[in-house]
């Protein structure tokens, strides 16, 4: 069965960036709002799908299509798909990725992509740095009392890149 389109966000948009790191069977989500010279955490999840790749992008836009109903953020960030993988990786990678993409844009959230290693230089100050330093990074930045969860925590990396850019606004 088809998901229902997602609605456009129609009330006002609320100062909060919504993160994706986007996946075939984990899509990591991750929604951080500026407060004053620091970020707070607004929300994060980790959308875990199985069964058949159709049936699994019909879930992600699905809940895609909730957080953006719900939540209302004034802009989306996407990390860009890392070329290093096996080609049937990679191409389910990117369906995966445009499901989510598409999603967002139909809502009329904007979005920008980034690169991993800008996304890890703006939260650790390394683009080499490994999941564990960002995630301990993610952790601190936010104040939370450990890590979360990896795909999350790439999520909100990537969420916190784009709020830390200097030409992002709310």
């Amino acid at each position: 069965m088809p998901a229902p389109d997602p609605p456009p966000v129609t009330g006002p948009r609320r100062p909060c960036v919504l993160g994706i790191d986007p996946g075939s069977s984990r899509t990591g989500v991750g929604l951080v709002a500026p407060d004053g010279t620091r970020y707070r955490l607004v929300h994060h999840e980790v959308i875990r799908v199985d069964g058949g790749l159709p049936d699994r992008l019909v879930r992600i836009r699905a809940r895609l299509a909730e957080l953006l109903g719900e939540y209302g953020p004034c802009s989306a960030a996407f990390e860009e798909v890392y070329h290093g993988r096996s080609v049937p990786s990679l191409v389910t990678l990117a369906q995966a990725r445009g499901v989510a993409l598409c999603t967002v844009a139909e809502s009329g959230v904007p979005i920008t992509s980034y690169p991993p290693a800008v996304i890890k230089k703006a939260v650790t100050g390394s683009g080499r740095a490994e999941k564990p330093q960002v995630a301990q990074m993610v952790a601190a930045i936010l104040g939370l009392d450990g890590p979360p969860p990896a795909d999350a925590a790439d999520a909100l990396a990537v969420a916190l890149c784009h709020a830390m850019h200097p030409g992002w606004k709310p």
